[in-house]
């Protein structure tokens, strides 16, 4: 669990070059899914992507935390590995975020931030700013990955494992909703296992009391999602959900709505870290770097 109360984390990035999105995340599902994974046990595991490398397990978490770390403490560990993006798409600007896979720049998002994208513009946690390539996207599971150029030296984020999360796990989302950079929001795992469709009409799928309630998007199902109730806002899509041991657990990429707001309510979802990374890997794969 989280500690208590303690020196506050470097302060939250102005807006500057990125605008504030207008996207909405939906969430449709007839049994409600998306997921987030949780620090493995054990020796960690670190696998190589091409030339550089993603840790993907620790089994004592992040530099710089530890099992007395506050809040604060954990959010400024994951800070500089969670960025911003912009994309330039012919209908205009839409803003997101994304993980940092490895040193030089690679960089995972959700694939509907940078649809459609003909310019994608990169913000650090530092400030800095560079151009970005988009490597590739697999639409199905909502998971893209981008590479900045120019860059090196940057800290790539530690991935966890779905398996090993739990319904009640403290959780932050990490990310730039609404233009906001580097902000984070606290939370629990508040359930598991659900099943979200982005977009679409088929509100008559909700279980009573979500229909009409929900934001709509792409075509796109999310299986085996991870609920929470860290508020999770437009923008925030594409970055991490992370435990307390700084671990990132799941792909921020959707949030259920209330009427015509597009706010949180305090039910958002992610992507499962397993499914996320399986993604990335063969989008790296393909795009030999």
């Amino acid at each position: 669990m989280f500690g208590g109360p303690g020196p506050s984390g470097p302060g939250t990035a102005g807006a500057g070059p990125f605008g504030t999105t207008r996207r909405k995340l939906a969430a449709v599902g007839a049994a409600m899914a998306l997921a987030l994974g949780a620090g493995g046990a054990g020796a960690g595991v670190v696998l190589a992507l091409t030339h550089e490398s993603t840790v993907y397990a620790s089994p004592t978490a992040v530099s710089g935390v530890s099992s007395k770390s506050t809040t604060a403490q954990v959010a400024a560990a994951v800070q500089p590995s969670v960025v911003s993006i912009q994309a330039q798409t012919a209908s205009g600007t839409e803003g997101g975020s994304g993980v940092v896979l490895r040193s030089d720049g690679v960089i995972l998002t959700n694939a509907h931030v940078v649809s459609g994208a003909q310019q994608v513009a990169v913000k650090f946690s530092d400030g800095r700013t560079a151009p970005a390539q988009v490597l590739g996207a697999d639409k199905a599971e909502d998971i893209a990955v981008v590479k900045a150029q120019g860059v090196s030296g940057l800290k790539p984020a530690t991935l966890g494992a779905s398996r090993n999360v739990s319904v009640g796990d403290e959780v932050l989302a990490v990310g730039s909703p609404l233009g906001l950079d580097g902000s984070v929001t606290s939370g629990i795992v508040s359930a598991l296992g659900r099943e979200i469709q982005e977009g679409g009409d088929q509100q008559q799928q909700l279980p009573p009391g979500l229909q009409g309630r929900l934001s709509r998007q792409q075509q796109t199902v999310i299986k085996n999602a991870i609920q929470t109730d860290a508020a999770i806002n437009p923008g925030n899509s594409g970055g991490a959900l992370v435990n307390a041991a700084g671990q990132v657990i799941g792909v921020n990429t959707a949030i259920a709505t209330s009427g015509s707001s597009s706010g949180n309510i305090g039910v958002g979802f992610a992507i499962p870290v397993d499914s996320a990374k399986k993604a990335a890997d063969a989008i790296i794969a393909g795009a030999s770097v």
